[in-house]
């Protein structure tokens, strides 16, 4: 494509009435795109795909640039919250103790040698 040059875009509605004169005149692909001046015959396929999956309103959808990563943001609801610190006050109360009895079994140790 020619530098500077920008894509065409065409309307929601320019594209149903693509999609809906192939489906009642019977035409192939090539022959919509020809008939209807559009450069690529695979939009007019990808607009039937769209139209057959999702019904007209499918074709209202943006779809450019590149598909999200699916990474999903990481806000946690309060009550994650609450139960990830209840959790961690266990752990810690857990090793404190822990930590306790490991220094006294050292100190007895170091007694009776």
């Amino acid at each position: 494509m020619p530098k500077g040059k920008p894509n065409k875009r065409y309307t929601p509605e320019f594209k149903i009435k693509v999609v809906e004169t192939m489906h009642r005149e019977k035409l192939s692909y090539r022959e919509t795109a020809r008939q209807f001046d559009i450069c690529d015959h695979d939009r007019v396929a990808a607009w039937e795909r769209i139209y057959l999956e999702e019904g007209a309103e499918g074709l209202y959808i943006e779809r450019r640039g590149r598909k999200s990563t699916g990474r999903t943001p990481k806000i946690k609801k309060e009550e994650d919250l609450i139960a990830e610190v209840q959790r961690l006050r266990a752990e810690n109360a857990y090793l404190k103790k822990l930590n306790a009895l490991v220094a006294e079994r050292v100190r007895q140790e170091k007694k009776h040698k």
